[in-house]
């Protein structure tokens, strides 16, 4: 009943702060089925403000992380005051497929479109596939347009050699959030150039409606010979494809035995309910559909009222707030005590009431491509949970909820399943990882003789080095290097083997044994795409190996490999209320939180372009930071680093970085160490400060250059992604599917 009256209340804000004049004009009819043209004219252009949407489109596709994502009007979804809406989307899967056809003319062009549960998904989808395929190119639809993971759809577009794929998701943001993520022909995200390529088609779609007056826009019927569900029902959806490729690698018949001979039963969290269509089915194939439970695996756009709540606003009413679906966010209680919300409002405390002690859930999100940990312990290891850094609930007088972060529980995997594998003393093993996530990865790596890439934040940034490497691979090369954000060079030798791909905020893959060829013979060492499916296989296999609580095997891997950086801290720093239903206020607050998240950003930026740029010294530096900050001791810095999308703070004994979203008021502050306290007080106090110059600063640089650092620092990140760039050709072939 609860979760009914959140959605109402949601609901009925949103019709409430959109326009009578919105409501009745659709502005072309996305419910009609049948073929028909759309003509956009400069008087409708001028009408729906598309110039003013397509410089915030613009803006996001330039710097985007995870798609070009953004708020949407849930009732309305043609309301074009939001990001998301059926005309932008319209103009966007027009400028991708004339720049496909550009590229690749005369050729038959496939790509595959999908989408998990959130709002609009469905009708976003049906435009995208009818766009399409009036322009010819044929569009693979999973069966009954049911929904899909984001792996399944990178998986196929690389296995099958389609010239992409496209997924409708906002990942684990709010409800109200939607997002189109672009996977180009080897199933990876697109980089941003890649992006612009379609954006400036955008562009030049609305200057011929300047100059001409309209431009005709053809939908074909839904019902198109084009629009392709045959081809996905013949090959089960990709099920049958993607079984055989987890079983050359995590469902091994290791594995697989020692899930099957555990006896206790494992739960699966299908936030959303997306992960379940799709995993169910694969667990089954694997014979061990039968080791777990599940909860909330209906689907549901509102997500089960998961991270929702209600607050007062300033005149005391109740207003809709949506926490988002990331279990690690923290928030502050009525007694400034901090909680985790969206763990609460997942109602644990009910609904495992009835499980043993050691009880593992494992949660995903609703495109199922993250994974979060918990386990039920007894209250009595409590001290060990607190030595261990791992964050916990009461659940009741006897039982904690530990609650792992991603650093700590990809630990655990990376662990487990390099200590499974045999290896072969001709072969290089590396993982790759952002800079972000936790430094005892790269303790944990040194100690074990694994090589260590790191990236800037995004997994299209890992999956953007895996290809790099399969460059060099493939031209025979006898030792494959790559440069890191960091500047390292990194040598893998002639025959590299990826042990672990992820990042902090709970995306990972495993790499392939051996290299994984598509129906064309394109090698892969690694998927695109982060992929909970794979995450959870192997989580399974880990909790059946062991015998202790995970909180106990995770101090024993610190202590076997002398890990000094066990703590990790993220405080999440928003400049605004993202739940605020009013487009124009929401718009007015995002405007200023993002003038503050900027200052942020440029105070620490301009100091690692200066050092690059060798205007200041590092002794400089921490005269600076040691005098805006002077209860903070900077004497142990060792360096300041642009590492593509944040600034990152290298100290003997920890690291920090702060990240700033490229495209919301939002800033992100990462520190690992060894004193969590302390950490604490890092990230909020470096996170929150407000970005202001003081005199000692302003000695060394001016205001000009720290604004200008900015523009620098597109210029650095261009250099780093394009070095070694893959420049392997994509054929079309000819399809046999």
């Amino acid at each position: 009943m609860l979760n009914n009256n959140l959605e109402k209340l949601l609901k009925g804000d949103v019709e409430k702060n959109t326009p009578e004049a919105i409501k009745e004009d659709k502005i072309f009819n996305y419910y009609n089925k049948n073929k028909f043209t759309f003509k956009l004219t400069q008087n409708l252009v001028e009408k729906l403000n598309l110039k003013s949407w397509f410089e915030s489109y613009k803006k996001e596709a330039m710097v985007s992380t995870a798609g070009i994502r953004g708020p949407q009007n849930i009732l309305y979804p043609h309301d074009t005051r939001f990001p998301i809406n059926t005309i932008g989307i319209t103009l966007a899967t027009l400028a991708k497929a004339l720049v496909l056809k550009e590229k690749y003319p005369n050729s038959n062009l496939v790509k595959l479109v999908g989408c998990e549960v959130r709002y609009n998904s469905k009708i976003y989808l049906d435009i995208i596939a009818r766009i399409q395929a009036s322009l010819g190119i044929r569009t693979l639809t999973p069966v009954n347009r049911e929904t899909i993971p984001i792996w399944l759809a990178s998986f196929l577009a690389f296995k099958l050699d389609l010239v992409g794929a496209e997924y409708i998701t906002s990942s684990h943001g709010i409800s109200v959030k939607n997002a189109t993520k672009d996977l180009n022909n080897q199933g990876s995200q697109f980089l941003p150039d890649e992006s612009m390529e379609f954006v400036n088609k955008i562009e030049e779609i609305l200057n011929t409606v300047k100059k001409d007056g309209f431009f005709e826009i053809e939908f074909s019927s839904s019902d198109s010979m084009l629009i392709d569900e045959e081809t996905m029902k013949r090959l089960n959806n990709g099920l049958d494809l993607y079984v055989e490729y987890l079983k050359n690698g995590v469902a091994n018949k290791k594995n697989i035995c020692s899930i099957q001979t555990f006896d206790k039963k494992i739960v699966i969290d299908s936030v959303g309910g997306c992960a379940y269509n799709t995993l169910s089915k694969i667990l089954e194939q694997l014979n061990i559909g039968d080791k777990f439970v599940w909860f909330n695996k209906e689907e549901d756009p509102f997500f089960h009222g998961i991270g929702k709540d209600i607050k007062k606003d300033k005149n005391g009413n109740d207003v809709f707030y949506d926490w988002s679906l990331d279990v690690t966010v923290v928030g502050k209680d009525k007694d400034n005590k901090d909680y985790f919300p969206v763990i609460k409002s997942l109602n644990y405390g009910e609904k495992l009431k009835d499980y043993p002690v050691g009880t593992v859930v494992l949660i995903t999100d609703p495109d199922h491509d993250r994974l979060n940990i918990v386990q039920v312990v007894k209250s009595e290891i409590k001290e060990d949970v607190k030595k261990a850094g791992v964050d916990f609930v009461e659940l009741d007088n006897n039982r904690l909820l530990c609650i792992f972060s991603a650093n700590q529980a990809f630990l655990m995997i990376m662990d487990f399943w390099n200590k499974s594998l045999d290896k072969n003393k001709d072969t290089e093993y590396f993982i790759v990882k952002t800079s972000a996530s936790s430094k005892a990865w790269d303790e944990w790596a040194k100690a074990n003789k694994i090589k260590v890439i790191n990236t800037p934040v995004g997994f299209k940034e890992i999956a953007g080095v895996v290809r790099k490497i399969e460059s060099q691979y493939e031209k025979n090369v006898q030792n494959i290097k790559i440069i890191d954000i960091f500047n390292n060079e990194i040598s893998l030798g002639k025959n590299p083997r990826m042990i672990f791909g992820g990042e902090e905020s709970g995306g990972m893959i495993i790499g392939a044994i051996e290299p994984v060829k598509s129906l064309n013979n394109r090698i892969a060492i690694a998927m695109r795409e982060k992929s909970a499916t794979e995450a959870i296989i192997i989580a399974s296999a880990l909790i059946a190996s062991i015998d202790i609580p995970l909180v106990n095997h995770l101090q024993k891997i610190y202590d076997e490999n002398n890990i000094i950086s066990r703590f990790d801290v993220r405080a999440d720093i928003s400049y605004y209320n993202e739940s605020e239903p009013d487009i124009n206020k929401l718009k007015e607050a995002k405007k200023i939180g993002e003038k503050q998240r900027t200052k942020n950003d440029l105070f620490y930026l301009a100091l690692a372009i200066a050092k690059y740029e060798e205007k200041i010294t590092l002794d400089n530096i921490k005269e600076i930071l040691s005098s805006t900050f002077n209860d903070l001791d900077f004497s142990s810095l060792k360096d300041i680093i642009f590492v593509g999308d944040g600034t990152y703070l290298d100290f003997e004994d920890k690291f920090v970085e702060i990240r700033p979203s490229g495209t919301d008021a939002k800033t992100k502050a990462y520190v690992g160490g060894f004193d969590k306290k302390l950490l604490d007080e890092w990230a909020n106090k470096l996170g929150n400060y407000d970005g202001s110059l003081n005199d000692v600063y302003k000695k060394y640089l001016n205001e000009e250059y720290v604004v200008n650092s900015k523009k620098k620092s597109f210029e650095l990140y261009e250099a780093y992604s394009t070095k070694d760039e893959d420049q392997r050709k994509f054929n079309i072939p000819k399809y046999k599917f």
